[in-house]
């Protein structure tokens, strides 16, 4: 991998920004594949288990920052795996809702397990300052992006405003 240094400070960001995230992505991807999963699919099985219910594919659409029309692509597979389930709009609920099943549960403290020891390893030689300063940068650059795309930046709906996410650790 190249060590760019471009004239434009702004560009050589960018490029380490871009670098860093696929490289971190591309490894991620590796070792779930072991455990049979993808960072996508399990962004969706973490929802379908973390995320106070209902969970909805506009929330996993805003969870994964992937349009509606890739994630209907993911929980179509996801569904014909056997890992998920929709349950259909009833009466009083204008959404179809996703469960995860007994296959997709058996998956998401493995799956966890695996990414969780990968951002250990990546974040490890952060001090709790620099994770916070790192935190306030990248709320920039993501504020800036949706900006432009005209999306407003909210937490989930279960969730006051400013709450932590609990993240359920695997078992062990």
């Amino acid at each position: 991998m190249y060590d760019f240094k471009f004239t434009d400070p702004g560009m050589t960001t960018w490029t380490l920004l871009r670098q860093a995230w696929t490289a971190a992505n591309k490894v991620s991807e590796i070792k779930l594949a072991k455990v049979n999963l993808t960072p996508e699919k399990l962004s969706v099985l973490w929802a379908c288990r973390n995320y106070p219910p209902p969970v909805i594919p506009a929330e996993i659409s805003r969870l994964t920052t992937r349009e509606n029309q890739t994630i209907a692509g993911l929980l179509n597979r996801m569904e014909n795996e056997g890992l998920v389930k929709r349950i259909p709009k009833r009466r009083g609920q204008p959404y179809t809702e996703i469960k995860m099943t007994n296959k997709g549960s058996k998956l998401v403290d493995p799956g966890l397990k695996v990414q969780l020891e990968l951002i250990t390893k990546f974040m490890a030689e952060f001090t709790k300052e620099e994770h916070q300063q790192l935190q306030k940068l990248l709320r920039k650059v993501r504020d800036k992006a949706a900006d432009e795309l005209h999306e407003e930046i909210i937490s989930p709906k279960a969730y006051p405003k400013g709450k932590a996410i609990p993240v359920k650790l695997p078992s062990k």
